[in-house]
């Protein structure tokens, strides 16, 4: 834990510092402070940038926008020359990529660039979701991972990071700095709030009558339609379920196990909670592509697991 020097908070901390005073890895905390450095040109692309299409579409046949475009080329580049990444994997791109420039390929790193970018004409949060494994394969289970952060595009710019010693969330400043607002997040408590992705005339029946037991015990409807918010809200609010479930015309859910699923999963435990498909835990799930997409139940873990009885008592 990083100390504060006189006449100074540890709330005045920055990442860097923080990063290198709890022991991390000189090089893992090379790769969290470029994403840092990213995120500035990324929300700076946000505020200013262009909003249209980018006339490309990506792997899953989704049309690009021009910000979806430009965020994947500012993160890749930043991993590109770290000098320590072996493999990179981003969700706008067709191929897992291998660096060619000098590296030692310590780590290599899946990320989504700016998930929730249809949001931002409209003005909502968004985010950029990172994954970091040790070695030059990202295609394994999601308990590998080293460390995970999102960074959120919202009224406040923060960082939300782990690299395997709990959950902490810093802030951007004036200064376009990431400086230490709390330590050690932890769920606690029954779920508040609920999240729930997709249609719901297309739930199963275990997934709806899972959602009617969230209502009649009082929990409120805070979904934005966007996974970082989402899942953010969750974390600061202490408590709370976001799913986007397996529906009767996409069985395997929505969201990407890769690039989404695998580093929040990682951050909610991380926080005390839990993380599974309905039917098993995300972090236990061998991949078996780049794109694999799984339902998700994710948040305080009483929920999860009330939600995995009633899919397991309904649908078998």
């Amino acid at each position: 834990m990083a100390s504060a020097e006189r006449g100074q908070t540890k709330f005045q901390i920055n990442l860097r510092r923080y990063l290198r005073e709890s022991g991390v890895d000189r090089d893992l905390t090379r790769i969290i402070c470029e994403i840092a450095n990213a995120s500035k040109y990324i929300i700076n692309a946000i505020r200013t940038g262009d909003l249209g299409v980018a006339g490309t579409s990506n792997l899953y046949g989704e049309q690009q926008l021009a910000l979806d475009v430009l965020s994947d080329r500012i993160i890749q580049k930043r991993m590109m020359y770290s000098g320590v990444v072996a493999k990179i994997a981003s969700e706008e791109m067709d191929e897992i990529i291998t660096v060619t420039v000098p590296t030692n390929g310590r780590y290599s790193v899946a990320f989504d660039p700016l998930d929730g970018s249809s949001l931002v004409d409209v003005n909502l949060a968004v985010g950029t979701i990172v994954s970091i494994y040790e070695g030059d394969n990202v295609l394994q289970p999601g308990r590998n991972q080293v460390a995970a952060l999102y960074v959120l595009y919202g009224p406040r710019t923060t960082m939300v990071v782990s690299t395997g010693n709990g959950v902490h969330e810093f802030a951007m400043n004036l200064l376009m700095e990431f400086d230490l607002v709390q330590e050690n997040i932890q769920l606690q408590g029954p779920a508040k709030i609920y999240a729930p992705g997709g249609a719901r005339n297309k739930y199963s029946t275990g997934v709806e009558k899972f959602t009617q037991h969230l209502e009649t015990n009082g929990a409120k409807l805070r979904y934005s339609g966007g996974f970082v918010p989402d899942i953010n809200q969750v974390l600061i609010k202490r408590g709370g379920i976001f799913m986007y479930p397996h529906l009767k015309d996409a069985p395997d859910g929505k969201l990407r196990l890769l690039y989404e699923l695998n580093p929040m999963a990682f951050l909610i435990e991380q926080a005390g909670g839990a993380a599974s498909s309905g039917k098993q835990r995300i972090l236990d799930i061998e991949p078996d592509s780049a794109d694999q997409c799984v339902p998700v139940f994710i948040g305080s873990p009483d929920a999860v697991e009330l939600a995995e009885r009633f899919i397991r008592e309904e649908e078998g």
